[in-house]
Formats: structure tokens, C-alpha cells, sequence
């Protein structure tokens, strides 16, 4: 019979931990929701200590999350709720902390750490060996006293001296762990290396057969799924990963990766997952448009080439029959191989069934991004002669949500607009900050492009209107209208516009990201120091029109919400004050 295999995933921790990701706590709600759907076994929430923002993201996720069965009841499923796991360094306060924001979840975990290389205590940490050991000793007992289920790592295991990692990990298991996991931090190891270290842990740690041996694999050399596996081969019992394989430089283990090897060589594992691999892809895309991170399209398993065939050897072998060139059927992973384009007559019942079979059944959307998406897509019907595709739907579904959590209006305005409050009706507060009332584009070859502007300022109570000139374009004239109405300097960072299917008639995808410019972080003394270690916070938005000056403006003004939303009301640690390496 093949043992358990506990699927840690780490993307709202480790994985918000890669450059330029910035995830509010709504986002990390509606992550969590769909990663518990996935049937992951342990979502790590975040490092609640980092700040009251981080700890309130943490708590929500251990309220409205930790209790969901959706989606993780029947055969092979994992039947019972998420647990909800918060990360701490060996220090009293973290512990205590983390505890408090993950206690409200029926199955709670706390993760402790503490280096364990030579290199990290001498320069780093500056403590000896035995005062190492001591301290693994008294900060696991301590969360022992808080919680049943601990889990210890020793950071930067994978370069650790194997001797004094066995007293550590002995000492860890004394003190209450029931979870070790190895972390090759750097991505230092190789395959080889990293299945006999776990191998040789196994073996002659004290307590070995008491606890759960886990992975957690950094990508630094392109090896992090296959140490995994070694791992795995080796006796590891719980793999820690990340959607698209997110993370931290060169980003963690891909929890899609390791699931489909699982699927496809179930033989050679022996081990069994409880994840549902029908909603990979779609909770890769969610998490690539909330993080702003796209996934590349040669992606194993969810990129956009994974089920492409161009060769024509390859595409007549898949016609004939579809195993000569396809390990894995798209099917098993969420990629529909129907895509039967839907039209104007097509009613609610039908789009219904066809967003189910995307992925994006009813617990996946609430029933007013549903109604959004539903009158997106009707219009979006009658523009389109061709019908509207799955990839489509993809982008459309990406808009709702997008939009749907660019809220939280700001309570501070800019200097020019306070007068305009004074009289100001009370705004929605769950309304966005700006929103696009009237566009008119001026453009031309031999023409200056020129933009007039008018959005609707909830918290200003009224249109306000403004015209820009550019030199490189309509959209740049749009953006800088936005600009002029918003009083903010905006940096834009990165802007893509993609099709979603073919067609003169098909919808336009624009992603944008954008954070403070340079006058705007002047005001902030460590403004500077951010942008400069690339922790200043980027902000990501979607939208999609078949007009592609439209979807750019929409695009631009839903990251600007998430902005002005950020920079007033989260009270979360900058990039670099919440990163933690393990």
C-alpha cells in the first residue's frame, strides 16, 4: 500500500517572497480558498511577526479558510480540513505570535527555524554549536506548550555538517517535533546529494521513525523538483512547494511538478497525493494574475505550449493516437481539449457548466464575480463573431477577480484634491479607489496623441477630468491623464498585451505593474532603500476589452487601486522586513 504524501505548499509565504510580489490579504484569502479546494494538506499562511498587516493576513486565512471542506471530501481526497501553518524564527515572540494568528483554524501548525550550517552560526547568528542545539531545545519545547503539531527546520540543512545536524535534529524531536524538514536553502545540492542526506538523517537520527521527514528544494541550479524526488525515493513523507514554482531568487519546488511526476510514475514513488490535478492550471493562473508573475509558456504542465504540437510528425503521431506524444492527458491537469467556442444565445446554464469545467465552478467565484463574469461574457458574445473561447474565459475570469480585489479606497488624498472633499458623500468602502467614467483618444501618423480622461474618485465623491499629450502613443497620453487626475507619481514597471484567441474580433489582455515613482518615494525616507534591493512594492493589473486602449486604461487603473489601497490601509512589513530564507 503507497504511504501518504503531505503536500506543504508554500506560495503565500515563500513564494511572495520573489522579487516584486506583493499580495494583499484579500489576495492571499482567495489564493488560500482555492489552494484548499486543490487539496493541499498544509497551506503556510506567512510569518505573522513580520507586522500587524502580515499577522492579519495570516489570522483571516486561520478563519475563513482553515474550516472549508470545498472540494476535499469523497475518494481520494484528503477528507478533512487545511491546516493552517505559520512560520516563526526560534524567538519567544514569533512563536507566541504565530500561534495567536493560526489558533482559530481546527488544524494549526507552527513551523520554528534555526540555522544549522556552520557558515550561518559563525556569521550570522553568531552563536556556537552547543548554544545552536540549547536553542532548538527551549523554542520547540516552547511551541510544544502552544501546539501539538511543530514542525522544525534547519536552515541551510543542505550544507550542514551531517554530524551535528543529527544532535540538532535529535534534540528538535526531544523537545516535541513532529515534522523535519531539510532545507537546501541555496540550491546547493544535487540529486544525488540530497536523497542520501535524507537517507542518512533517517537512519541515524535518534527519534527518526517518530516524526514526518520533509523537502524543501530551492531552483538555483534548475534541480529543485528532482531533489525533491530524490527526497521522496529516500523516505521524505511531505514535499514543500509552490504554485508555478514561485519563491525566492531563482523560486522553490513546482507543486504541479511533483503532483503529475507522482500521477504519471506512481510505481516508482510509492507514494499517494490527495490533490485534485483538474484545477492545476486554473489555480496557476489565478496565482500567476494575482502575482503579477507570468508562467513561461514552455512550463511543465501548465504552460501554454505543455500540450502544443508543431511538428508535423508530432501532430500526425497525436492524431493518430494521442499517447505517442503526450505523457500526461491535458484533461488531467485542467486543459480542456474541448474548446467549443460559446456564443450570444449561449445562456447562464451554459456558461455555468463551461466555467466548472475550467475549473472555476461555483466555490471558486462568489456569486457577484459570477454575475460580473456573466455580463462580461455577454457582451463580450455580441462583439465577437467567432464565439468565445476557453482562452477567453481564462482572460475574462482573470479580469473579474483582478478588479474584484483592487478595493479599499485610501483615506488620504493628495494635497490638490482635500478641498474637493469637504463635501464629499460617503464612499462605498468597498469600491474602488478610481474608476473609468469617459476615454477620448486623439491618434494618429503626423499627430500628437492626445488623451481626455475622466474617473469617477470614490473618495473625493465626484468626476474629475483631465487631458495629457504624449509622444510615444495613445496610451501613454492615457496614462498620463490618470496620473494628472490621481496626483501620484506612477513608475510603470512592465506592460504586455496579449490575444486570447485568434481573430481580428478576439479580446485583448493587458497586464501592467506599477509602483511609486521617483517623486512620489522621495516623500519616504526609505522609499530609496527599497526600490534599490528591489523590495519597494509592485502592483499588478489585468483587464481585457476587444478594444485594447480600453483594456490598457482599465489595466493601469485597477493597479493604481491596489496601490493607493496598499500605501493607506495595509499596515504589512515592507519586501525585505517579512523575507525570510529557510
Amino acid at each position: 500500500m503507497s504511504d501518504k504524501l503531505i503536500i506543504f505548499d508554500t506560495t503565500l509565504r515563500d513564494g511572495e517572497q520573489s522579487p516584486g510580489v506583493t499580495l494583499n490579504a484579500d489576495e492571499k484569502v482567495e489564493i488560500a480558498r482555492q489552494l484548499a479546494r486543490l487539496g493541499v494538506n498544509v497551506i503556510e499562511a506567512g510569518f505573522p511577526v513580520a507586522s500587524p498587516g502580515d499577522f492579519n493576513a495570516v489570522q483571516r486565512i486561520a478563519r475563513e479558510v482553515g474550516h472549508l471542506m470545498e472540494g476535499r471530501t469523497g475518494e481520494n481526497r484528503v477528507n478533512s480540513p487545511v491546516t493552517i501553518c505559520g512560520l516563526a524564527r526560534c524567538v519567544e515572540k514569533d512563536i507566541q505570535t504565530a500561534y495567536d494568528a493560526i489558533r482559530e483554524a481546527p488544524n494549526h501548525r507552527i513551523h520554528v527555524f534555526l540555522a544549522t550550517s556552520d557558515i550561518h552560526l559563525e556569521y550570522k547568528l553568531k552563536i556556537t554549536r552547543g548554544e545552536c542545539k540549547q536553542r532548538i531545545r527551549e523554542m520547540v519545547g516552547f511551541a510544544k506548550n502552544l501546539c501539538k503539531d511543530i514542525e522544525f527546520s534547519p536552515e541551510d540543512g543542505g550544507r550542514s555538517d551531517r554530524e551535528f545536524l543529527v544532535e540538532a535534529l535529535g534534540v528538535a524531536i526531544e523537545a516535541g517535533a513532529t515534522t523535519l524538514n531539510i532545507p537546501d536553502t541555496v540550491g546547493y545540492n544535487t540529486p544525488q546529494q540530497y536523497g542520501d542526506l535524507i537517507a542518512y538523517l533517517r537512519q541515524h537520527t535518534p527519534g527518526a521513525e517518530t516524526v514526518v521527514w520533509s523537502t524543501h528544494c530551492h531552483d538555483d541550479l534548475g534541480l529543485a523538483t528532482a531533489n525533491t524526488l530524490a527526497g521522496v525515493s529516500n523516505g521524505a513523507r511531505q514535499v514543500e512547494v509552490a504554485i508555478n514554482g514561485i519563491g525566492e531568487r531563482a523560486g522553490n519546488t513546482a507543486l504541479e511538478e511533483i503532483v503529475m511526476n507522482i500521477h504519471t510514475h506512481a510505481s516508482a514513488y510509492s507514494v499517494q497525493h490527495t490533490v485534485d490535478t483538474r484545477l492545476l492550471f486554473a489555480t496557476s493562473r489565478m496565482v500567476a494574475d494575482l502575482s503579477g508573475m507570468p508562467v513561461q509558456p514552455n512550463k511543465a504542465i501548465v504552460g501554454r505550449n505543455a500540450f502544443l504540437h508543431e511538428s508535423g510528425i508530432h501532430q500526425d503521431g497525436v492524431l493518430k493516437n494521442k499517447s505517442t506524444y503526450e505523457i500526461i492527458r491535458p484533461e488531467d491537469v485542467g486543459v480542456t481539449s474541448d474548446n467549443l467556442a460559446l456564443g450570444k444565445h449561449s445562456g447562464r446554464h451554459a456558461f455555468k457548466s463551461k466555467l466548472d469545467g475550467l475549473g472555476y465552478g461555483a466555490p471558486a467565484l462568489s456569486d457577484a464575480q459570477f454575475q460580473t463574469a456573466f455580463t462580461k461574457f455577454k457582451h463580450l458574445a455580441d462583439s465577437k463573431k467567432s464565439g468565445v473561447t476557453d482562452g477567453d474565459l481564462h482572460a475574462l475570469i482573470a479580469d473579474v477577480r483582478s478588479a474584484s480585489l483592487a478595493r479599499a479606497p485610501s483615506t488620504e488624498l493628495p494635497a490638490e484634491l482635500d478641498a474637493a472633499t469637504e463635501n464629499a458623500v460617503t464612499a462605498d468602502p468597498a469600491a474602488p479607489r478610481f474608476t473609468l467614467r469617459h476615454m477620448q483618444v486623439f491618434t494618429g501618423v503626423g499627430i500628437t496623441p492626445t488623451a481626455t480622461v475622466t474617473l469617477h474618485d470614490s473618495m473625493a465623491g465626484r468626476d474629475l477630468t483631465d487631458v495629457a499629450l504624449a509622444q510615444n502613443g495613445p496610451i501613454e497620453a492615457v496614462y498620463s491623464a490618470i496620473q494628472r487626475i490621481s496626483g501620484l507619481d506612477i513608475a510603470l514597471l512592465n506592460f504586455s498585451v496579449s490575444a486570447t484567441s485568434e481573430g481580428q474580433d478576439t479580446l485583448g489582455k493587458v497586464a501592467v505593474r506599477i509602483s511609486r515613482g521617483p517623486a512620489d518615494s522621495a516623500v519616504d525616507p526609505a522609499a530609496s532603500t527599497l526600490a534599490a534591493s528591489g523590495a519597494e512594492p509592485k502592483f499588478t493589473g489585468l483587464s481585457t476589452n476587444v478594444d485594447i486602449i480600453t483594456a490598457s486604461a482599465n489595466a493601469y487603473l485597477t493597479a493604481l487601486n491596489r496601490l493607493v489601497s496598499h500605501h493607506a490601509a495595509d499596515t504589512r512589513a515592507p519586501h525585505d522586513v517579512r523575507n525570510v530564507n529557510i
